[in-house]
């Protein structure tokens, strides 16, 4: 049997739930990058892993995925039209700040973790 590249093996449900698990910390008013979440999960290099965990995600998982954004401090596109407008619209209910580039200040806004 061949899986997808979709399809998650019992690895990577392991990692998701690492992933879920880091991502359940970021506060209100803060964000991460995918890489960020990856390597505080233990799994390094594996940004777009984190995506496709979040991708996974149910609706009302009470994961604050809109947390996190991309390195550039964007937030990225999506396969749905117009989601990531809501994803944006939800950072700035938290107080979360973009410029006209449509870029959070990462200085600003990132999460520190060792700093909680």
């Amino acid at each position: 049997m061949t899986l997808s590249k979709s399809a998650p093996s019992t690895h990577s449900l392991s990692s998701y739930q690492r992933i879920y698990a880091v991502a359940r910390q970021i506060p209100e008013g803060c964000v991460a990058t995918y890489g960020q979440i990856a390597a505080l999960a233990g799994l390094p290099g594996h940004a777009r892993q984190v995506g496709y965990a979040l991708h996974a995600l149910p609706q009302g998982s009470g994961i604050p995925w809109q947390r996190i954004i991309n390195a550039r401090g964007e937030v990225s596109p999506r396969s749905e039209a117009g989601y990531e407008h809501y994803q944006r619209h939800l950072l700035e209910e938290e107080g979360v700040v973009f410029d006209a580039k449509g870029r959070v200040r990462l200085k600003t806004y990132r999460w520190h973790p060792d700093e909680d």
